[in-house]
């Protein structure tokens, strides 16, 4: 009994200390544990609202798209209508003063109606393959396509991919526009929706083979054999087959006469994968067909033109930007900035110097590019020494091909070098030097002048001004291979970007780069430092004289990429006969009789 009283004794103590005591930390854990309650009470309120909320915001987006997809509906031509097309204007490309035309865009189309009876076998399932596999079984729009498109539109943060069926590349390229936006986007999936309830699937491929752009002014797979391959549809070979299915995806990028006949091959070999992946090939037809040189089939291409390489990359650039059924049909006027004196100059030099460098060296090629080195404008550009001569793939242009630029890379390691706080005055010892092992085969790096010489201790400036070969080596490596592809990459190089495939012969040549940005590049030099962006266009007007594009002052555009004093101590350099002339002779072609010139090999 004694021990019950005083338990109750106890409690009724702790009773009172919590009436007239101040409140403890343990008791403001008891009321935060019952505000938790109080919470989780109200949760299923809360999530109730969440959930209401969501399914109001659900309908309201639901309904706004089946409005907005109703709308378009509504707004849509009928099928019949769709084959009243509009009459194409021809699009002329100008030099700079806007008087010579340097090429017409014909507005005439050449096209050659043919029935689905005639489209070989080959084509159609070459250009299935390679377009629509499954478009015998979709009603005109592959869901499954369009969703992975804007998953990967949405990973990539832009309009990257198209999910497009052959009936819908029917409607974009034959009445649309190639704008990328979803407003488009759902017209043309509407149109594609319609096309296959008016039409069989054996009509829409008929309209698809007389309708669909091939490059060239070519619409319809008949006019295209005839352009490319001068003989009618119905009697082109399997690999010729292939290669015109290439062309519907990028006319113009993929063109047998364009830049890119590599990427041609390319897809063409794997649209014959393909053919023989589904049966509908053999392995020996596969493997046959990928031996033979279609490109060698290809007819010339003859036509009024004048700086031909200059006039397709415009071409190349505006058919990216615009479409080609814009540039091809638009009846647009384009400005460019060729100077025509100098481009005549630039192509009598190249034919001159080309012809020299072939008996002395066995080149068999040639190119130039002359720009404006305070505005960017490209002043003239010869891409190859002859634009039609098949030999030497005349058409493709090699001012913005990649190609090794030898020692020309130089003046940028040597900028680079100046910019870390060496100076023209700087000794380098041009002795034998062994800067160990290189390349994927771990063999001793020794490089050597190219006469194979050695000279002792040499300044900067002579071993810049006679382009030695081993003090730039050690140049580069003691100024550093991340400091020298960072500068080369302001100055406008695109294609060094992969930093760990470039050891110390960067300096001589080591990594390909486009001429066109290489003498971009070198053009910092002779603006004190102030990159231009390169320009080829100044002006664009369409065919109601709507301006769609101007460059009023190039300058605008002007970057400070190095110091002055650097690009002046390298212009300097370069321009110093007297230090180059224990190489090369004081009477060399690096000068010029009645100016300073800066020059390098």
């Amino acid at each position: 009994m004694e021990k019950k009283w005083k338990t109750t004794k106890i409690k009724k103590k702790a009773q009172a200390r919590t009436h007239h005591q101040p409140k403890k930390s343990w008791q403001k854990k008891s009321k935060s544990r019952f505000s938790s309650r109080r919470i989780k009470q109200a949760k299923p309120g809360l999530f109730k609202k969440i959930i209401i909320l969501g399914i109001v915001l659900f309908f309201i987006g639901s309904s706004l798209i089946v409005a907005t997809i109703s709308w378009l509906n509504y707004t849509l031509p009928s099928p019949e209508k769709l084959l009243e097309r509009d009459l194409a204007q021809t699009t002329k490309i100008y030099d700079r003063t806007g008087k010579v035309i340097l090429y017409e865009i014909f507005a005439e189309q050449r096209r050659t109606m043919v029935n689905l009876t005639e489209i070989p076998k080959n084509l159609i399932q070459a250009t299935l393959v390679a377009e629509d596999k499954d478009f015998f079984t979709h009603p005109g729009f592959d869901l499954k396509a369009i969703l992975r498109a804007i998953i990967v539109d949405i990973i990539q943060g832009g309009k990257v991919q198209g999910g497009s069926t052959l009936t819908q590349q029917f409607i974009k390229n034959a009445f649309l526009t190639t704008q990328k936006t979803y407003k488009r986007k759902i017209t043309e999936i509407l149109l594609a929706y319609q096309i296959e309830k008016k039409f069989s699937k054996q009509e829409i491929l008929q309209m698809y083979f007389n309708e669909i752009p091939y490059g060239s002014n070519a619409y319809g797979a008949e006019a295209a054999s005839q352009i490319y391959f001068s003989k009618t549809v119905r009697d082109i070979t399997l690999d010729e087959a292939a290669l015109l299915a290439s062309l519907p995806k990028a006319p113009t990028h993929y063109s047998p006469h364009g830049n890119y006949q590599d990427e041609l091959i390319n897809r063409r070999n794997y649209i014959l994968n393909a053919m023989k992946e589904l049966g509908y090939i053999t392995k020996q037809q596969q493997v046959s067909a990928k031996k033979i040189n279609t490109l060698e089939k290809i007819s010339p291409k003859h036509a009024n033109i004048i700086a031909p390489h200059f006039v397709m990359y415009i071409k190349d650039k505006l058919t990216e930007k615009y479409g080609a059924k814009q540039i091809e049909q638009g009846g647009l006027k384009i400005i460019t900035t060729i100077d025509i004196a100098k481009q005549t100059i630039a192509e009598q030099a190249i034919a001159k110097y080309a012809e020299i460098n072939q008996k002395k060296y066995n080149a068999s090629n040639a190119a130039l590019i002359c720009l404006d080195v305070q505005t960017g404008e490209i002043l003239a550009m010869v891409g190859s020494k002859n634009f039609f001569d098949k030999e030497i793939d005349g058409q493709v242009n090699v001012t913005i091909s990649n190609r090794q630029p030898g020692s020309s890379f130089k003046p940028i390691v040597y900028a680079a070098a100046f910019s870390k706080g060496y100076t023209p005055e700087t000794i380098l010892f041009d002795v034998e030097t062994n800067f160990g092992p290189a390349g994927p085969d771990k063999i001793d790096y020794i490089p050597k002048n190219y006469n194979e010489e050695y000279f002792g201790p040499v300044s900067i400036r002579k071993a810049l001004a006679g382009s030695l070969n081993v003090p730039g080596v050690k140049t580069i490596y003691l100024t550093g291979m991340d400091s020298v592809l960072t500068l080369a990459q302001k100055m406008g190089y695109t294609t060094l970007d992969d930093r760990k495939r470039y050891g110390l012969s960067l300096v001589l040549g080591g990594g390909e780069v486009k001429l066109l940005e290489h003498v971009s590049a070198l053009a910092v030099f002779a603006n004190h430092g102030k990159k231009a962006t390169i320009i080829s266009i100044l002006k664009i007007e369409d065919n109601n004289k709507n301006i769609l594009e101007e460059k009023k002052d190039a300058n605008l555009s002007s970057e400070k990429i190095i110091s002055p004093n650097t690009a002046n101590l390298i212009t300097s350099i370069l321009s110093d006969n007297d230090s180059r002339s224990f190489v090369f002779g004081e009477k060399n072609s690096l000068t010029l009789p009645d100016r300073p010139v800066a020059a390098k090999t």
